[in-house]
């Protein structure tokens, strides 16, 4: 058969830079390129992002020195990179068996869903023949049973409490742990109609296997096939836990990569197995889901999909043509993660203009699966500001004599060299927002003064109201708590190129955040926005706009 993809070639762009990529492979797996990447890159390094990276190394570790995918990192990379993050959490974790959120003191709110993420990344680990200290994993093990003890907070509901010792049952089976009666007990305490569908699935993993559960899984299925939001090609779940779902880092597409691992287990030639990876496959947007947590459950769930799934061995041809010039071909004979790609210039795409339609013929046995992406740079690189849930401002501001700083008509900045700024964030949160990061980029030619370096001069104080905030709205938690007036943010990192400010529970409010630079070089720098946004729902985000700064 054939397909036909229209390519548009985008306006105004630098056709030096980048083109169309086809890539194309024998395995579904290659579309699981982007996802990975996303997560071995990730710019931030909560317990649980890192704990999603080894996750996801860990599960595709096998497949992915096969890859010829562009981006992806080498086995030494990979290996290097799980050791520091193996050292990170062990520099995290207490004595309890928990794990510090950034660090290993504890911190204004406690997660225990996080900590038994950690558990699940380190066993992956182990049964990989990565080095992961026993006595780590030892201690993982007695939280793991006891994790009932540490829900504490009002934002405990009795779903994520479910939800949270389903997943410890299951984290606990992978470490030869198994817990029947314990996890037949939750179940019942639950009932299967008032269970979340995700622990639904942790459980189902425990007891699919077991001789004596088997009219337990049958009444979880029957309920599961009962309440699926199926379309003809296509099917999910959908779960609400309500103002708590922030407790367990809760994602929408993460019930169904649970639920799909599960049903793999549990009954893996059910018809619905199909249209739940293709459902989840359908909610990528380029090339991966939208957060950590939602990219390292489904990759877990694909992994066994993929095993499972794909036994016609290939053989076949594949052709490629843009409009009427032919773009190249690849044969596929035997079983291989091998893919190959295909990159037509943008220097090309310009000269042809227009819309041009890709095709891709196959002929012969087997799977052929395809990736097509382009990348391009805009030769107008000033950005608009957008507000999705945030709204963020940028001000540059003179210290030690107000003529050091200056903004110009047209809005740009001019910066004297030598000279020390503050840089000034207002951020505002319309309503309640959960996991928030922001992020500003640095000018080039200005240097940022950590406070916590023995050597860095003495910070001047601001008196315009360092990370302070100010309330408005009934339900500001702000009121009365000194700590929410004297830092909002939880942890915050000071990088060579940018400022990050994190917090897990953001009230509705006006938020501010200042840091100490020296323009140190002279030059004209285009700096990118400010950005806000939840990490674990990207599309909750906020932005300033493009500023233009010269040091002289």
């Amino acid at each position: 058969g054939a397909i036909i993809q229209p390519v548009q070639t985008p306006g105004d762009v630098w056709s030096q830079f980048g083109g169309l990529e086809i890539t194309t492979s024998s395995t579904q797996l290659q579309e699981l390129t982007d996802a990975f990447i996303y997560l071995y890159r990730y710019p931030y390094e909560c317990s649980e992002q890192v704990s999603s990276r080894m996750i996801s190394i860990s599960a595709l570790r096998d497949v992915l020195k096969a890859f010829k995918a562009k981006d992806m990192p080498t086995d030494a990379e990979i290996t290097r990179s799980m050791n520091k993050d193996i050292e990170i959490l062990k520099g995290r974790q207490r004595e309890d068996g928990s794990f510090g959120l950034w660090g290993r003191a504890r911190q204004r709110y406690e997660f225990p869903f996080m900590s038994v993420h950690v558990a699940h990344a380190l066993q992956l680990a182990k049964s990989k023949g990565y080095k992961v200290p026993d006595e780590m994993l030892n201690k993982s093990k007695v939280y793991l049973k006891n994790v009932e003890k540490y829900y504490t907070g009002e934002w405990y509901s009795q779903q994520t409490r479910w939800t949270i010792s389903a997943y410890a049952l299951y984290v606990r089976d992978l470490m030869g742990d198994k817990d029947v009666v314990k996890t037949k007990a939750l179940l019942k305490e639950a009932t299967i109609e008032k269970m979340p569908f995700e622990a639904l699935g942790w459980v189902t993993s425990v007891l699919a296997n077991d001789q004596g559960s088997t009219t337990e899984i049958e009444a979880i299925l029957r309920f599961l096939m009962n309440r699926t939001t199926e379309t003809a090609a296509t099917a999910n779940f959908v779960t609400d836990y309500g103002d708590g779902a922030w407790v367990i880092m809760y994602s929408n597409r993460r019930a169904d990569g649970v639920l799909l691992e599960a049903l793999l287990k549990a009954q893996s030639k059910n018809d619905l197995i199909p249209k739940l990876v293709r459902g989840l496959l359908a909610h990528r947007t380029k090339g991966a889901w939208s957060n950590t947590q939602e990219n390292v459950f489904i990759l877990l769930a694909m992994d066994k999909y993929f095993q499972a799934y794909e036994k016609v061995t290939p053989d076949f041809v594949t052709k490629i043509w843009l409009g009427n010039t032919y773009a190249g071909d690849q044969i596929f004979k035997g079983r291989s993660v091998d893919s190959n790609q295909i990159n037509i210039p943008m220097k090309y795409l310009v000269e042809q203009g227009g819309t041009s339609n890709l095709i891709m013929d196959k002929q012969g046995a087997g799977r052929l699966y395809y990736r097509i992406g382009m990348k391009y740079a805009p030769k107008n690189l000033k950005l608009e500001p957008a507000d999705y849930g945030f709204t963020v401002l940028r001000q540059y501001e003179a210290i030690d004599n107000p003529e050091d700083v200056k903004q110009n008509a047209d809005g740009s900045w001019t910066i004297k060299s030598g000279a020390r700024v503050r840089v000034r964030l207002t951020m505002v949160a319309q309503a309640r927002r959960y996991h928030v990061a922001l992020v500003d980029p640095l000018p080039a030619g200005l240097e940022i003064l950590n406070p916590e370096l023995a050597v860095t001069e003495d910070i001047p104080q601001d008196k315009g109201g360092n990370t302070s905030v100010v309330e408005y709205g009934s339900r500001s938690y702000g009121r009365g708590s000194w700590y929410w007036r004297q830092n909002w943010f939880e942890h915050q990192n000071f990088r060579d190129e940018r400022a990050e400010a994190f917090t897990s529970l953001l009230w509705e409010g006006v938020y501010k955040y200042t840091y100490v630079t020296r323009a140190t070089t002279p030059g004209q720098f285009v700096v990118p926005p400010a950005k806000a946004e939840e990490m674990y729902h990207p599309e909750t985000f906020g932005r300033s706009g493009t500023d233009f700064v010269k040091v002289e």
